[in-house]
C-alpha cells in the first residue's frame, strides 16, 4: 500500500493515514512529521507493570469531566502459531513482551498492549480449557448478523496495540513483525526487516520468530478525527460530524458514569484469576440516512432515548451529558418508547445491567480501513455470555417495533466479522496451556 499524499490533509488526519498503511514507510514519514518526538522509557522491572493485561484504565487520560479518553491510534494484528506451543517459544514470545515493556511507558504517551487467545487456540491441547473460562466459538447472534463461518476470526492469537502516539505504534509493530507488506505477499522475511532498536532498546526477539501475521486492521478515536474522515464510504463528504464528536455518528459515549469497573470485567477465579475475555465486532457503518436525512433531534432519540431528545439532555455531541448517559430514568420506559414507535440504542442496551451497571467494558474505535467507515467494537467482560447478553438487549427483538426501523441505530450498522478471545493476565500471556499452573 502506498503512503497517503500529505496534500490537502491535516497532521492528524495525516499520521492517521500513515498508521493505517504501516511498514517502514510511514514510520519514516511519521518521523519526517516531527523528528524531535519523546517517547516515554518503559521499565526493567516486570512488578512496575499491573498484573492484568487490560488494566488501561489507571493510565490513560481522562476529558474535562472525567471520562476515560482511548488511545487516539489503534492497530490489531490477528496471528496464527504452527503446532503445540514450546517452551522455547513460549520464552521468545515473552522476551519479544518485555522488550516493548522496556522501551515504552505503559500509557497512552507509551504503548498499551493486550495478548489474547482464540478458542481454536486451546483446541489444539489435549485437555480442556478451565471451567472458570467462559470462551465460546464466536457465532450470529440474531438474525440481522448474515455470518458464515469465514466471517468468524478463528485465529490464534490477537494483539491490540493503542498509542496517541503514531511513532511508538508503527515502531513497536514494526519492530515485532516487520514491515506491512508481509500481508500482500513480499518474499522477504519478517524478522530481516524490523528495526534492532525501539526507543533505545535492542531488540533480540521478536513475535514474528513464533506467530505467523494473517490480519492487520487499524482503526482510531478521538475528537476531530471522524470529521476529519468524511468521504469514506458509507460516511457522506458534507456530513456535518462535530469537531468534538469521537466517533462517526457525531456523539461521545463510554462515559464514566455508565461504564463498568475494570474489576467488574476480570476473571475471579481459576487459573486465569485476574485475566478477562474479549470480543471484536468488525462493523460496518452506513450512515448516509444518519447524516442526510435525520435530524439531530431524531438522531438523539435514536442513539439515546426519546426522553433525551424531548428534555435536551444531550447537546451538539453529547457535551450535555458529562459522565454519564443518563439513562437509568429511561430504561423502564424502552418498551412503551418501543410501542409508540422510536426506541433509542443506550436505553435498549442498559436492559441488560446488573445491579445498575454495565457489563462490558468497550473500548471501540473507528476505522476507515478499505476506505470503508466502520467500527472495531472491542469489548472486555468476565464472560462471553456478558457480551451476548448485552448485544441481545441491543437488538430488542424481544420489543413491539420492528426489526431496524426507529429501533435504535440498527439500521445503520452491519457486523461483518466477529471474535472470540481470552486475555490472561501477565504471568500467562504468552502461549498459555489450557490450565496453567
Amino acid at each position: 500500500m502506498s503512503l497517503p499524499d500529505r496534500d490537502g490533509l491535516s497532521r492528524r488526519e495525516y499520521v492517521k493515514s500513515l498508521v493505517a498503511v504501516g511498514g517502514a514507510g510511514a514510520l519514516a514519514a511519521c518521523l519526517g512529521e516531527d523528528e524531535r518526538v519523546e517517547i516515554p522509557s518503559g521499565t526493567e522491572t516486570p512488578g512496575d507493570l499491573p498484573t492484568r493485561q487490560h488494566e488501561w484504565d489507571p493510565f490513560l487520560s481522562r476529558d474535562d469531566d472525567g471520562n476515560v479518553e482511548l488511545p487516539r491510534h489503534h492497530v490489531l494484528a490477528y496471528l496464527d502459531v504452527d503446532g503445540a506451543p514450546t517452551a522455547e517459544d513460549r520464552e521468545t514470545v515473552e522476551a519479544a513482551l518485555r522488550t516493548l515493556e522496556r522501551a515504552y511507558e505503559w500509557s497512552n504517551e507509551g504503548l498499551l498492549f493486550t495478548v489474547g487467545y482464540s478458542p481454536a487456540y486451546f483446541e489444539r491441547y489435549d485437555e480442556p480449557l478451565s471451567e472458570s473460562v467462559d470462551l465460546p466459538a464466536p457465532r450470529a447472534l440474531n438474525s440481522l448478523e448474515s455470518l458464515d463461518e469465514s466471517d468468524l476470526d478463528d485465529n490464534d492469537a490477537l494483539v491490540h496495540f493503542a498509542s496517541d502516539q503514531p511513532v511508538a505504534l508503527l515502531e513497536a509493530e514494526l519492530a515485532m513483525f516487520g514491515d506491512t507488506a508481509q500481508l500482500s505477499g513480499s518474499d522477504a522475511s519478517p524478522r530481516d526487516t524490523g528495526p534492532d532498536t525501539v526507543n533505545g532498546v535492542d531488540v533480540e526477539e521478536r513475535l514474528s520468530d513464533v506467530f505467523e501475521r494473517a490480519d492487520r486492521r487499524t482503526g482510531f478515536f478521538g475528537a476531530g478525527l471522524p470529521a476529519e474522515n468524511t468521504g469514506a464510504i458509507g460516511v457522506p463528504e458534507d456530513a456535518p460530524i462535530p469537531e468534538g464528536a469521537p466517533m462517526f455518528m457525531g456523539f461521545r459515549g463510554r462515559f464514566a458514569g455508565t461504564q463498568p469497573s475494570e474489576d467488574r470485567v476480570t476473571i475471579q477465579e481459576g487459573p486465569f484469576a485476574g485475566g478477562t475475555t474479549q470480543q471484536v465486532s468488525k462493523i460496518r457503518e452506513q450512515l448516509s440516512q444518519w447524516w442526510n436525512q435525520d435530524s439531530q433531534s431524531i438522531r438523539v432519540a435514536k442513539m439515546f432515548s426519546p426522553t433525551h431528545e424531548r428534555e435536551g439532555r444531550v447537546g451538539e455531541h453529547g457535551e450535555k451529558l458529562t459522565d454519564s448517559s443518563q439513562v437509568a430514568d429511561v430504561v423502564d420506559d424502552t418498551e412503551s418508547d418501543a410501542a409508540s414507535g422510536l426506541v433509542g440504542h443506550a436505553q435498549k442496551a442498559a436492559r441488560a445491567r446488573e445491579d445498575g451497571s454495565p457489563i462490558i467494558l468497550r473500548r471501540d474505535f473507528e476505522t476507515t480501513d478499505d476506505d470503508i467507515a466502520g467500527l472495531h467494537f472491542l469489548s472486555l467482560q468476565r464472560r462471553i455470555e456478558d457480551f451476548v447478553k448485552t448485544r441481545e438487549a441491543m437488538t430488542g427483538a424481544d420489543l413491539p417495533i420492528g426489526s431496524v426501523q426507529n429501533n435504535g441505530i440498527l439500521q445503520y450498522i452491519s457486523v461483518r466479522r466477529r471474535g472470540n478471545f481470552l486475555v490472561p493476565p501477565r504471568e500467562h500471556r504468552s502461549l498459555p496451556s489450557p490450565r496453567p499452573e
